[in-house]
């Protein structure tokens, strides 16, 4: 079997690498013997991370310090790699904002577009097309088990994470046979610092176990090139099952809507 820089080529970028699910990608394809380009708006933390990954696996690690939720982020770093090949892009930045709809401000739903929908849509596009003319590379976009029916006060969220899988789903159709593999994971409730930080409670005895990044990291890599989209874990997977397949949309988006409430206490 080919190793990911056999397959795909030398360099990876991630965006929304600093912690969490993002520098858990980093550590992989280090660990796999990539270069890395990193991207997030903080310095320092991204700093850290790339003095690690460049000591303990030998490698090349530069970083790119951008607010994706600029409009011109995906142009600003196409333009900050001076040329640098990308052979393998993880989009896994998001914001998020949780409570009632109409308590957020419009600025920060702005913001939550562009993070999360229009700058990977860009980023695919200028990265994916030169992929497309090598006739190979990869394109990992994160979604979320929110996107699968409405979401009660996770809206703008859920919204985004949905069009992120319908997006890469999309493209694995239009791509799968062009060497350039396009994937979605939509992931679960994950042990990442700002999923932590919100400070949730558990709501039901049958909630699915919360993963660690690394697990969602590994699994990614297992479907990637075999299907245009999964979820990551078992609970999860049946989870979804019963909420899409069993159930009616209405019960399901109901349920998505009290288990948010409980955990935050809405």
């Amino acid at each position: 079997m080919k190793s990911l820089k056999q397959k795909y080529g030398s360099i990876a970028l991630v965006a929304g690498a600093s912690e969490g699910i993002g520098a858990a990608f980093a550590h992989y394809l280090a660990a796999e013997g990539l270069d890395l380009v990193l991207v997030a708006r903080r310095k320092a933390p991204l700093d850290q991370l790339a003095d690690l990954l460049s000591q303990q696996y030998n490698i090349q690690v530069d970083c790119i310090y951008c607010d994706l939720s600029a409009p011109d982020a995906a142009r600003y770093i196409l333009e900050s790699l001076l040329g640098k090949e990308i052979n393998l892009l993880v989009y896994n930045a998001a914001l998020s904002y949780i409570g009632p709809f109409e308590k957020n401000t419009l600025e920060h739903h702005d913001q939550i577009a562009f993070t999360n929908m229009i700058t990977p849509m860009n980023m695919l596009q200028l990265f994916g097309a030169p992929m497309l003319q090598k006739g190979r590379g990869a394109l990992i976009l994160m979604a979320s088990l929110a996107g699968f029916q409405g979401s009660g006060f996770l809206t703008a969220y859920a919204a985004s994470k949905a069009f992120n899988r319908v997006l890469a789903e999309s493209l694995w159709y239009e791509w799968k046979d062009r060497g350039v593999d396009v994937i979605a994971c939509s992931a679960g409730a994950t042990a990442t610092p700002n999923f932590i930080q919100t400070k949730p409670e558990k709501s039901t005895f049958f909630a699915p176990r919360v993963q660690e990044p690394a697990e969602v990291v590994e699994a990614c890599f297992k479907h990637l090139g075999k299907q245009p989209s999964f979820i990551p874990g078992i609970g999860n997977r049946i989870a979804s099952f019963l909420m899409q397949r069993l159930m009616p949309r209405k019960m399901a988006i109901r349920i998505m809507g009290d288990t948010t409430r409980g955990m935050y206490r809405l």
